[in-house]
């Protein structure tokens, strides 16, 4: 993680350090108060505006993605593993599942042949109920 900063050209701080390692031990797309709640725990002098300056930061680096918005108000982050990824959003609980794979990729090719862009990246989200949050709904 200290290689990943210095490449970006970044000081190896203490918060930057923090926020990398939670978005590393995430399984799932985190929202800056998730980031901010599990490195305040570790540094209680950490304050919620530096977590929003690092993540810009990041953000602006390349270091993370914000690819989503959890329960369509809040942005979310995860580490830039520089895999394309897609996920599906249980609209109940709000847990989110990747999708391995990316059944466009041909079809970016036709929109960029057919429009004369020059694609760099598409995203897509999808929505549903989770195999859990269903059960519990039939169960009521």
């Amino acid at each position: 993680m200290k290689t990943l900063l210095t490449q970006s050209g970044l000081k190896k701080t203490k918060p930057r350090l923090m926020v990398l390692n939670v978005l590393k031990k995430a399984k799932e797309p985190l929202t800056v108060e998730e980031i901010y709640q599990d490195c305040h725990k570790k540094y209680p002098t950490l304050n919620l505006s530096t977590v929003y300056r690092i993540l810009d930061t990041f953000l602006e680096k390349g270091i993370v993605l914000k690819p989503l918005i959890k329960d369509n108000t809040t942005s979310c982050y995860i580490l830039n593993k520089h895999k394309h990824t897609h996920y599906i959003i249980c609209q109940e609980c709000h847990k989110m599942i990747d999708i391995e794979f990316c059944p466009f990729a041909d079809y970016e090719k036709e929109i960029a042949k057919l429009t004369n862009f020059t694609i760099l990246n598409h995203k897509l989200e999808f929505s549903g109920i989770c195999p859990t949050c269903k059960k519990r709904m039939e169960n009521k």
